[in-house]
């Protein structure tokens, strides 16, 4: 989320897509059948940790982010955590992968190109909020997310380093994202889906168990979601509270939303004695309250940060779980997207809250499990039922009782990839009707709080 803001995708709402359908399961290297419109794979560069094509802004920014999700296990089964690397030196006593230095963290960051910006943490985990998203760690995962041209894939050899480095190794490896809107623009290695599954196979020498499938969910004639999963051995329950993550993925928000979060619709400096970084912190607050996202995150621990001349991204933690938001408002390309691992039973609530908030004319839902929470989460109205039924009704408007606009869902995919891993993926589009706003109307209206239970 640079000074380069702005989504990769933006006009109409598409047309309705075909019957629900899971697409294709696509396995090793032959992707014939994926049709992405994306050029051919750009020459790789040196792969060392500060190489790489470094590109202008076009004035097309690719919001949606790119997820690399990251399971180690200890490499002596025998060992415990007082076998393992430790460092109680600080607030708190954190082992395994939160052993990691600073250096060693940059150094991974530096391979997808992008900086650390602040951070926050709790007993559980660090959070820390980047220049292009995000950044979590556990002491056996971690969450990298991130957007525009960003190398993410890159990374994984240094992780693979750095985990033998403290006694880990690789348990499990998921790598997901949306189809590129300007997939031109992308950096090796991420010229396309079959280039990324190549060059994630080309580490298996270092490791074997990245010996994974991909897979594509959705029409491929509109949004879609890629997915490659390796998947081996059973994750630590106890450690990493991930069994399921939610990401909302909102195209053309409401444009009086998106003008929040614009750098000089706030006060550059209160007072001489306010600092440039005194200013950026005060600012970010200010669009999170004006947004409501504080309230979409209550009793969490707030990491937000705005951008220049426009753009915000927020980390924020409680317990064992993070959500995390990145917004890029440019107008005619906005973009807005919220995920969550929070272990609530029902995400209709949340999803509602964070729909009213941003105002959408469209969104991409998508939800990754396992068996486990998913039997936790028990009926799924949103991935369930037929097209044609499945609705979310959200009240924008409180000047007007009952006044709500509906989004319907226009397609649905879900599969079940490795031995227990349940992804889902869903389009929805705003119906016209009587709850559609008045940009007067629209920008009186706050979202509601959610509840926090169940973590």
């Amino acid at each position: 989320m640079n000074s380069s803001c702005g989504d990769s995708i933006g006009g109409s709402i598409p047309s309705p897509a075909p019957p629900d359908t899971v697409v294709a399961l696509l396995t090793g290297t032959d992707l014939s059948n994926l049709h992405e419109d994306e050029p051919q794979p750009q020459q790789p560069f040196d792969d060392d940790d500060y190489s790489g094509e470094i590109r202008e802004y076009t004035g097309a920014f690719e919001g949606p982010e790119k997820t690399l999700e990251v399971m180690f296990r200890r490499i002596n089964p025998a060992d415990d955590d007082s076998s393992l690397c430790s460092d109680s030196s600080g607030e708190f006593n954190r082992v395994g992968l939160r052993t990691l230095s600073r250096p060693d963290l940059d150094r991974i960051c530096a391979r997808a190109r992008c900086t650390i910006l602040s951070s926050v943490s709790n007993r559980y985990l660090d959070a820390y909020v980047l220049s292009e998203s995000s950044l979590f760690v556990y002491p056996y995962m971690v969450v990298l997310k991130t957007c525009g041209t960003t190398t993410l894939l890159r990374c994984v050899a240094v992780l693979i380093e750095l985990g033998r480095k403290i006694g880990l190794e690789i348990d499990w490896l998921g790598y997901n994202r949306k189809n590129f809107s300007f997939p031109g623009d992308q950096m090796f290695p991420h010229g396309s889906f079959h280039q990324e599954m190549e060059y994630l196979y080309s580490h298996r020498n270092l490791c074997e168990r990245l010996n994974g499938n991909g897979y594509t969910l959705g029409p491929v004639t509109s949004d879609h979601w890629f997915v490659f999963v390796a998947d081996h051995t059973k994750r630590y329950a106890e450690d990493n509270d991930t069994d399921r993550v939610l990401n909302i993925m909102m195209f053309d928000i409401d444009e009086a939303v998106a003008k929040k979060f614009y750098y000089d619709q706030y006060e550059a400096r209160i007072g001489p004695d306010e600092t440039e970084e005194e200013a950026t912190k005060r600012i970010s607050m200010e669009q999170t309250k004006s947004a409501g996202i504080d309230q979409l995150v209550p009793g969490a621990s707030i990491d937000p940060r705005a951008f220049e001349p426009c753009g915000y991204s927020m980390n924020a933690i409680l317990f064992r779980s993070y959500s995390t938001m990145h917004i890029t408002p440019e107008e005619g390309s906005s973009y807005a997207s919220f995920e969550t691992n929070q272990k609530v039973t029902n995400y209709t609530p949340l999803i509602s809250n964070v729909v009213r908030a941003f105002r959408p004319k469209r969104f991409v839902m998508t939800l990754m499990a396992d068996e486990g929470g998913l039997v936790q989460m028990g009926s799924n109205p949103l991935f369930e039922g037929s097209t044609s039924k499945s609705k979310i009704a959200v009240s924008f408007n409180k000047t007007k009782p009952g006044a709500k606009s509906t989004y319907k869902r226009s397609n649905l995919a879900s599969i079940q990839v490795e031995d227990d891993v349940c992804c889902m993926m869903g389009n929805w589009v705003l119906e016209d009707g009587p709850g559609s706003l008045s940009a007067e109307e629209a920008e009186s209206q706050r979202p509601r709080g959610l509840s926090v239970a169940n973590y």
